[in-house]
């Protein structure tokens, strides 16, 4: 009989071949070492110069022919000497090296009075500070008290003890100078346009005006400083406007308490009314 649980055993194919193992070839270690090497020489060299140089300008820096000795400062109207070198920070003995200018620049900047900054340092120990000051043209009332310089711009509130001897400009008011800073410094270099106008004059001159006051839609109308009387003028061609106030006004200077307004912004003529 047949013995049906024996299995048949397969036989391996007579085709497979055995490949041959690969030979590895060794790694060539030197151009990574030098490599390395190279990197890390570069880099200790490299941390090296940067300690050394560190040294070295503290060295140099501390030196005694490094130190500051003159402080050359220009010439003020409104702000001393020892004021400008309290506010530079600076003192004799500084060391040179460690004098920061743009630093010194921004601090010195920071005073309303000061238009213009030059700091330059000259070795081996001088440090020299330009400036350039604000002049005030006139007072403007924006909410408060400002001058206003020979721009148009608002520079400086004014404090206790600051002179108010200048000519006084109003209409314009915080909100005008923040919504419209353009528009706002444009009416005030308008108004020292008719300062400028008024100064020139012969007859009716800027001692004789009290305001000058700005309207954003009409211009510019004086008040008088006898009496307070509106003199209307509008915009532009003040030189010429005042010139024909001024043929009348030594005989109308005697009523000036009797009269509304005078009205000036006219090619032609001019409107005197009566109260």
């Amino acid at each position: 009989m047949r013995d049906m649980h024996v299995k048949n055993k397969r036989q391996a194919p007579q085709n497979r071949v055995k490949k041959a193992p690969k030979k590895r070839k060794p790694i060539n270690w030197r151009p990574i070492l030098t490599w390395l090497s190279r990197g890390i020489g570069g880099a200790a060299l490299a941390t090296a110069l940067v300690f050394g140089g560190v040294h070295l300008y503290r060295f140099v820096a501390h030196t005694t022919f490094l130190r500051l000795e003159a402080i050359e400062v220009s010439q003020l109207s409104r702000l001393s000497r020892s004021e400008i070198i309290a506010l530079a920070g600076v003192k004799p003995g500084d060391p040179m090296l460690g004098i920061k200018l743009k630093s010194i620049a921004e601090e010195l900047s920071k005073n309303p009075w000061i238009e213009k900054v030059q700091v330059q340092r000259f070795f081996p120990h001088t440090l020299s500070i330009r400036l350039a000051e604000r002049t005030p043209r006139a007072v403007a009332n924006v909410g408060c008290l400002y001058y206003v310089d020979a721009k148009g711009e608002l520079f400086k509130p004014l404090m206790e003890g600051d002179q108010l001897d200048y000519p006084l400009v109003t209409g314009l008011t915080e909100q005008d100078v923040q919504g419209d800073p353009n528009g706002s410094k444009e009416a005030l270099k308008g108004a020292l346009a008719l300062i400028d106008s008024l100064k020139a004059g012969q007859v009716f001159s800027l001692e004789d005006v009290s305001e000058i006051h700005y309207d954003k839609g009409y211009g510019f109308t004086l008040f008088t400083m006898q009496g307070g009387v509106p003199v209307k003028l509008g915009n532009g061609g003040f030189a010429d406007k005042l010139a024909r106030l001024g043929n009348i006004y030594r005989d109308l200077k005697p009523q000036m308490q009797a009269l509304d307004y005078i009205d000036l912004d006219y090619s032609d003529k001019i409107i005197v009314k009566k109260a």
